[in-house]
């Protein structure tokens, strides 16, 4: 296998309470279309993709509901690529959610915003303005 230098997030989870709920959140706040992941196996789980390209850059991932796996409280953020994270930010309330920490400057590495989904779990949005 070619020796190719990887960026730390190959992929990523989201655990929700409510499929439906979670995916209008973030199909309004990010302005894309969720799919239906095929489940593995026979596990008793719903999971929606968020778009992802194979030669795209960054990580894609899924939201995922999971008996047994509540979702909020935890201490992972992920954060999402945006051209101006105040864009994505100005969506999160009436898409059910809240900011917790508005866009501010993070020096030299451009901006960031904390927000709440609306399942409880802390997310970030990253823009370089």
């Amino acid at each position: 296998m070619e020796n190719k230098k990887f960026n730390p997030v190959a992929w990523f989870e989201i655990y929700v309470d409510d499929m439906e709920r979670a995916t209008k959140f973030y199909e309004t706040v990010f302005n894309v279309q969720l799919t239906e992941m095929p489940v593995p196996g026979d596990a008793p789980m719903l999971m929606k993709s968020f778009p992802g390209f194979e030669d795209g850059i960054g990580a894609s991932g899924t939201l995922v509901k999971m008996d047994g796996l509540k979702a909020g409280g935890n201490s992972t953020i992920v954060y999402f690529g945006c051209m101006d994270c105040a864009v994505e930010e100005s969506r999160v309330v009436n898409a059910g959610g809240s900011v917790h920490q508005p866009k501010m400057s993070i020096g030299e590495y451009g901006f960031c915003s904390i927000i709440m989904d609306s399942e409880g779990n802390t997310v970030g949005l990253y823009s370089m303005n």
